[in-house]
């Protein structure tokens, strides 16, 4: 009995908890546009001679700017790298007390350290994009507050 618990675990955890994720999203997104699609009707229907790709670009979800996008990777790598630091110095306590087994202590070890990984390939990505992407963050930036006055 518990070998099948042993199973059953990873497999719901790596097979059908991302299937149900990715669903929900995908199911997210329909009902999003839906609801859209039946306020563009009702609009059309109270209102015929109405400029329809202006009620298209007022009730359309506003895309993330560049700056946005960076950032939320900057606040990614902290977090991962803070967390990977975190799981190291807790493997270093674990060790220097004892009292552990090595396979536990390893594996923590290896979390750690990947977590660490992620996180520098994160920060990585922040600094080398906004070097790239100086100049079109730069104009983006002019245009939104060009837009907004």
């Amino acid at each position: 009995m518990e070998s099948i618990f042993a199973l059953l675990i990873p497999l719901g955890c790596g097979c059908v908890l991302p299937i149900v994720a990715i669903w929900l999203g995908i199911r997210e997104k329909m009902n999003e546009t839906n609801q859209r699609t039946q306020i563009v009707l009702a609009a059309i229907e109270k209102n015929p001679e109405m400029d329809i790709e202006e009620l298209m670009r007022k009730i359309s979800p506003k895309k993330k700017l560049l700056k946005e996008k960076l950032l939320s990777h900057l606040f990614s790598g902290c977090i991962t790298s803070l967390l990977g630091i975190g799981l190291i110095i807790l493997g270093f306590f674990l060790d220097h007390r004892g009292g552990m087994l090595s396979d536990k202590l390893i594996m923590t070890y290896f979390a750690g350290g990947i977590l660490l990984a992620v996180g520098i390939a994160f920060l990585a990505h922040y600094y080398i994009s906004k070097q790239m992407l100086a100049k079109e963050i730069e104009a983006e930036e002019k245009r939104v507050t060009s837009f907004q006055e």
